[in-house]
């Protein structure tokens, strides 16, 4: 199975302590090297930025189509841009991807895709994890992550943790 991965999941999921959730899944994540310069830019005090270098599961790749990199990078930041590229590229499974134009981007291209929200139900449902309330009103409270009232009503009772 071939995981490509944009910035915004990996942070999330490391801030939390659940980054282990993407091996569990997957087993093996790809990011482009632009997604690792951001994670582990210099001075970046993420707990991302300590752990992303050393774990041996997530593998740098860039992608080759530097056309289709352009083209993206009109409408999206150089890591979203990358990782849709390399997903593409390689024919990729499914992508992890948050933020809105990156993800609209990446379905006009035909890719599969998850978010940090996906990844909770798809570890909740394996029984990796037992519980995603909690990890969200971390995820909202104390990292900044951004969700609609109602979306997460939703994922919530499709877990069963509302009634």
């Amino acid at each position: 199975m071939i995981i490509v991965s944009n910035t915004s999941p990996i942070f999330y999921l490391s801030t939390i302590g659940q980054l282990n959730l993407l091996r569990q899944l997957y087993n093996e994540i790809l990011i482009p090297t632009t997604v690792f310069n951001e994670i582990t830019n210099v001075g970046n005090t993420d707990v991302s930025a300590r752990v992303v270098p050393e774990l041996s599961w997530i593998k740098t790749q860039s992608a080759a189509d530097q056309a289709l990199v352009r083209t993206l990078s009109k409408e999206l930041d150089p890591g979203e841009a990358k990782a849709i590229a390399l997903a593409v590229e390689l024919k990729a499974d499914r992508l992890i991807i948050d933020e809105r134009l990156g993800r609209s981007a990446a379905l006009r291209l035909g890719l599969k895709i998850t978010g940090v929200l996906g990844i909770l139900v798809a570890a909740k449902r394996s029984n990796l994890i037992q519980e995603i309330k909690p990890l969200l009103d971390i995820l909202i409270d104390r990292v900044g992550f951004w969700i609609d009232e109602q979306l997460y009503t939703e994922v919530l009772q499709a877990v069963d943790e509302l009634p």
